[in-house]
């Protein structure tokens, strides 16, 4: 097997791996980054709307950083630990900088400043924008920039089976070529997991088909938790009926959410925000309006952007206008578009402190979805996510190279065979049961009972099913036994990763006796700030879900009634 030694390996090409690896190698240091597809189609390019950020001098007059944390422990529903939502605003104007330093696109007022629009939950204007493609757009800026380095390195499809060990100390990963199927033993001291989300765990998701939850696989099996694994976002307007996403900039920009009999019905549910209400809010309101028999035939509601006119269309919001055309055959300059809730975002994640370190395992670091730190909560904030990738991408960076000023690396490479053999496992099996059929199962059963609305039933039936999946993927194979783009080995091990998540998320949501943020639960409907104003710490041990719990770090705000 093929070996290379680096200082620190960042797994995952987007955002947040792209700042931090860019921090590392800018310290002297020689950087790995190993993602499964090439970096620029790193889930970070789905991001449309926008990056918040308070920039001084280029903000609205009444705007403040503390009125942006505000927001975001509010629209966490008070379960973010503070000192990471003020971190969070206090670095965002500098991100906007040097990203615009960088040659970032910005859109721009009449006046050359950066432009901004309003998203949901935001006391004030404050989302930077590059039409509806700020995420494609930052994500060029950004590896266009690392490519200057000459001691980073790019394993681009190298897929990730599992961190070696020594001891309680990193010792690399194990990672396999997925043309060729041949592995490869990346050893390093530092390990920085920015492998993005999990969607494809649900039967709707906005996500691309990479977002299969790897990083949070890995490290579950190498004893690391997940942090408020519970908390899943489902994104209001997925387009029906691909589920492809229809930007928060559609209604930033003016669109509004109209029923079968076209009323404006969030002036009910949100009556200060109305359709800019926090997406939990507004996607549970748009299933009850469904449920009550208000949505149209086959289960959707309409975004009308009409009125806001051809030309302004096409111009902000050329993406919403193209999906819509291409995938529903609609025309959103003269018809609503028809859409759906559908998943979204993980709050949830690796547990980190806000300097990106996880204290499970040595040299382990953690940053942008992946990572929990939690500067979301119970609920994220649109246009939040490019931020955090990035602020917190950049300060783990800052983290990791002063880890490795003080520790040296581990000699050893135990376990490294045996990764490899088991994922070898899928391939040499000739019977048992398709990754595919159980994939389809446990998405079916995450929609339906971890999905919107939840409750004990619900919950238990899933635990159970779950459980079963995970005990039949022992006895996992696939029908392909060639070695050349092997594309069914990959999503084996996807479906292993997915399982332990899933099994991982349901315990928690179970656990959880109360409502909070996008944690529905119709048989305890109001948030318990008694018995659970903390943090879930889910371990995964053999077929056992251990939960912990942590403190929420309050500096400034009390938790309150959640009105908008």
């Amino acid at each position: 097997m093929e070996k290379k030694e680096y200082d620190a390996v960042v797994l995952g090409g987007g955002l947040a791996g792209l700042m931090a690896a860019n921090n590392v190698a800018d310290a002297g240091f020689k950087v790995a980054v190993v993602s499964k597809v090439f970096p620029t189609r790193s889930h970070s390019a789905a991001a449309e709307g926008g990056i918040a950020a308070y920039v001084d001098g280029n903000s609205d007059p009444n705007d403040d950083p503390e009125f942006m944390s505000y927001d975001e422990v509010k629209g966490g529903d008070y379960l973010v630990d503070q000192n990471a939502a003020e971190l969070l605003s206090r670095d965002s104007g500098e991100i906007v900088h040097i990203l615009d330093t960088w040659g970032a696109p910005f859109n721009r007022q009449p006046d050359g400043r950066i432009a901004l629009r309003y998203f949901g939950g935001q006391t004030y204007p404050r989302t930077r924008f590059v039409a509806d493609k700020t995420g494609m757009a930052l994500l060029h800026t950004l590896f266009q920039h690392a490519t200057g380095f000459d001691n980073i390195d790019f394993y681009n499809e190298y897929y990730v089976l599992d961190i070696v060990k020594d001891g309680n100390n990193v010792n690399g990963l194990v990672a396999m070529e997925m043309k060729t199927m041949d592995p490869i033993f990346l050893k390093s001291r530092a390990l920085l997991i920015a492998s993005g989300g999990l969607g494809m765990i649900y039967q709707h998701t906005t996500n691309s088909y990479i977002n299969t939850g790897d990083g949070y696989g890995i490290a579950l099996r190498s004893g690391v938790p997940l942090k408020d694994p519970e908390f899943v976002q489902f994104h209001p307007t997925g387009l029906y009926p691909s589920d492809i996403l229809i930007s928060e900039a559609a209604r930033a920009e003016g669109g509004i959410l109209k029923n079968n009999k076209g009323e404006r019905f969030m002036a009910k549910y949100a009556p200060h925000k109305f359709d800019l209400a926090p997406r939990d809010i507004v996607s549970r309101s748009m299933t009850i309006e469904m449920r009550e028999g208000r949505g149209f035939e086959g289960g959707y509601l309409g975004l009308d952007l009409t009125h806001l006119g051809r030309e302004y269309i096409l111009e902000r919001l050329t993406l919403a206008y193209d999906a819509a055309k291409t995938f529903a055959n609609v025309d959103a300059t003269k018809e609503m578009i028809p859409v759906r809730p559908a998943q979204h975002y993980f709050m949830g994640g690796i547990d980190v402190d806000i300097t990106g370190v996880n204290s499970d395992l040595n040299g382990l670091f953690a940053a942008g979805e992946a990572a929990c730190v939690s500067v979301h909560g119970a609920n994220r904030l649109g246009s939040n996510s490019l931020l955090e990738t990035l602020v917190y991408g950049k300060e783990t960076g800052k983290t990791m190279v002063d880890f490795l000023k003080k520790h040296k690396n581990v000699e050893s490479s135990d376990g490294v065979d045996t990764i490899v053999d088991n994922a070898y496992s899928y391939i040499k099996r000739e019977t048992g049961e398709h990754f595919g059929t159980l994939l389809n199962e446990l998405r079916d059963v995450m929609w339906e009972n971890v999905g919107i609305f939840r409750d004990e039933k619900k919950l238990t039936e899933a635990v159970k099913q779950i459980n079963s999946i995970r005990k039949r993927s022992i006895n996992m194979y696939v029908t392909d036994k060639t070695t050349n783009y092997n594309t069914e080995v990959f999503n084996a091990l996807e479906t292993r990763n997915m399982i332990d998540c899933s099994i991982v998320m349901a315990t928690a949501a179970l656990n959880r006796t109360e409502t909070r943020g996008a944690h529905f639960r119709d048989d305890y409907p109001t948030r318990d700030d008694d018995n659970w104003m903390k943090h879930s710490i889910a371990y995964l041990n053999g077929d056992a879900v251990e939960i912990k719990y942590k403190p929420v770090i309050v500096t400034k705000w009390k938790p309150e009634p959640r009105v908008y």
